[in-house]
C-alpha cells in the first residue's frame, strides 16, 4: 500500500462521537482545531517527544506519552519519507530493525535496533483526532571518526631538501577533526618554527631534512569517542656524513688507546676502519678492537688498540658509505713520552722526649728517649757535676792567664 494512502488510511479512522458545544482549542504548538467535541475528554499530550542522539550501531528509543487516549489510536511516522512505522498495537514497517512497545495505554515507545546513518531524521507520534494531532522528535545518529586508507598517506621515502606532503582523509558524523604530530613527542619544524602539532588533513613540509625523519601521527576526532589515529612513517635518504672529535691523538709505548668517530647516513651505512696504508682493520684480535652503535641514522664508531708499539703510530681512517655516496676521516696517533713518577720522601729526626728513669738509688731523672748517651771526652767534665769544682777550675785559668801577661812585662 502506498506512503500516501497509509497516512489516509490513519486519518479515516473513526473516532468516537462526542458530543458537548462548539468550541475553539489551540494547541501549544499554535494550531488552532476547531470542532465540536468536549475539551476535557480529547486526547492530549503529556509531554513533547525528546529529541534523541545515539552512536551509529546503538539502539534508539522515541517516547510519545498521551493522555486521555480512550479509544482513539496512535500511530508512529517518519516524516521526511512519509512512512507509517505503527498503527496503534501493530508495526506496520517492513524494517526488521523496528519494533514497539507500550505501557498502560499512555506511553508509546518506539524501537530502533543498530541504528544506521539512514535513520537520522524526524519522528511523528500522532492520535487520529479530527482535526489529528502530533507531536515530532529527531533522531541524531553520530558515527565516531574513520580514517579512509586509500585517501590517506602511507610511509614514504624521499631525498633530503625535497619537499614532501602527508595527506590524511577521515569520515564521521559531525566531521571529524584532523591533526598531525610526531610519535615521539618532538617538536615538528614546520614553516620555519617548531611546532608540536600541525591541524589540517595535510601535512606539508618544504626541504625536508633528516630532522624531519619520524613516525607521524595523523589523528581524528569528533567528539564521538573512540577517536582514530594512524602512523605514517617518513625516511629521508641522504649521504653519510662524518664528524671527529679528536683528529689528533698521542699514546705512549705500552699504552691502550681509543680512536672516535661519528657518522649520520640513511640508508644505513657501512663504516669500518683503514690503517694509513689502506689494510682494513680486522676486529676481534688481540691487537684491535672495533665497536659500533647505531641510533637512527646516527652511529658511533670506536677503535681500541692494544699495547701500542713503535708500529701502530701513523694515519688512521674512518670510512663510511651507502648507496649515496662514501666519505671518510682521519686520525693521527702520535707517540707521546711515558709519563715518569718521582718519589721523593722528606724524613724528619725525631725529637727527643723526655721519659722518667730510675738510677740505683731509686731516684729519678729526665733523659731522652731513643737517643744514645752523650760520651764525653776523657778528663771532661759535665756542667753537671758539683758547682764547687766547676768554680775552682775557672779560678785555675784565670790565675794562669796573669802569670803569662805578667812575664810578659
Amino acid at each position: 500500500m502506498p506512503s500516501a494512502l497509509l497516512v489516509l488510511v490513519v486519518l479515516m479512522v473513526p473516532s468516537p462521537p462526542v458530543h458537548g458545544r462548539h468550541v475553539r482549542n489551540t494547541e501549544s504548538n499554535g494550531i488552532s482545531v476547531v470542532g465540536e467535541f468536549n475539551h476535557e475528554s480529547f486526547p492530549r499530550f503529556a509531554e513533547a517527544v525528546s529529541n534523541v542522539t545515539v552512536t551509529v550501531g546503538r539502539d534508539a528509543l522515541l517516547a510519545c506519552v498521551v493522555d486521555n487516549l480512550r479509544t482513539f489510536k496512535v500511530a508512529w511516522v517518519r516524516v521526511d519519507t512519509q512512512t507509517i512505522l505503527s498503527i496503534h498495537h501493530n508495526v506496520i514497517t517492513q524494517n526488521p530493525r523496528i519494533s514497539l512497545s507500550y505501557n498502560d495505554h499512555r506511553s508509546w515507545f518506539l524501537h530502533i535496533r543498530n541504528v544506521q546513518e539512514a535513520d537520522r531524521g524526524w519522528y511523528m507520534c500522532q492520535v487520529n483526532t479530527d482535526p489529528m494531532r502530533s507531536r515530532q522528535g529527531y533522531l541524531q545518529v553520530v558515527v565516531p571518526p574513520s580514517i579512509v586508507d586509500r585517501e590517506t598517506s602511507s610511509d614514504m621515502v624521499v631525498l633530503e631538501s625535497t619537499n614532501v606532503s602527508l595527506t590524511c582523509k577521515a569520515t564521521g558524523y559531525p566531521e571529524p577533526y584532523v591533526m598531525w604530530r610526531r610519535e615521539d613527542g618532538e617538536d615538528i619544524r614546520y614553516n620555519g618554527e617548531n611546532v608540536n602539532v600541525v591541524d589540517g588533513e595535510i601535512l606539508f613540509i618544504t626541504k625536508v631534512s633528516r630532522l624531519h625523519m619520524a613516525v607521524y601521527l595523523c589523528i581524528a576526532s569528533n567528539g564521538v569517542p573512540p577517536s582514530i589515529s594512524k602512523r605514517v612513517q617518513l625516511k629521508v635518504q641522504f649521504p653519510p656524513m662524518l664528524s671527529i672529535p679528536n683528529q689528533l691523538e698521542g699514546a705512549y709505548i705500552g699504552q691502550d688507546v681509543t680512536l672516535e668517530c661519528r657518522t649520520e647516513a640513511f640508508p644505513t651505512s657501512i663504516n669500518y676502519w683503514t690503517t694509513e696504508r689502506g689494510d682494513m682493520i680486522i676486529s676481534g684480535s688481540d691487537k684491535y678492537e672495533a665497536v659500533s652503535m647505531d641510533n637512527g641514522y646516527k652511529k658511533y664508531m670506536m677503535l681500541k688498540i692494544r699495547r701500542v708499539n713503535k708500529s701502530d703510530f701513523g694515519s688512521y681512517k674512518c670510512v663510511a658509505k651507502n648507496s649515496l655516496g662514501e666519505t671518510d676521516g682521519v686520525i693521527k696517533l702520535e707517540e707521546i713520552p711515558a709519563p715518569t713518577t718521582l718519589r721523593t720522601t722528606t724524613q724528619f729526626p725525631s725529637l727527643p722526649t723526655k721519659k722518667k728513669e730510675y738510677d740505683d738509688d731509686g731516684e729519678f731523672t729526665l733523659s731522652s728517649n731513643g737517643s744514645p748517651p752523650i760520651q764525653e771526652p776523657p778528663g771532661a767534665f759535665s756542667a753537671a757535676e758539683s758547682p764547687e769544682k766547676f768554680n775552682w777550675c775557672i779560678c785555675i785559668v784565670f790565675a794562669m792567664t796573669w802569670i803569662f801577661s805578667m812575664s810578659l812585662r
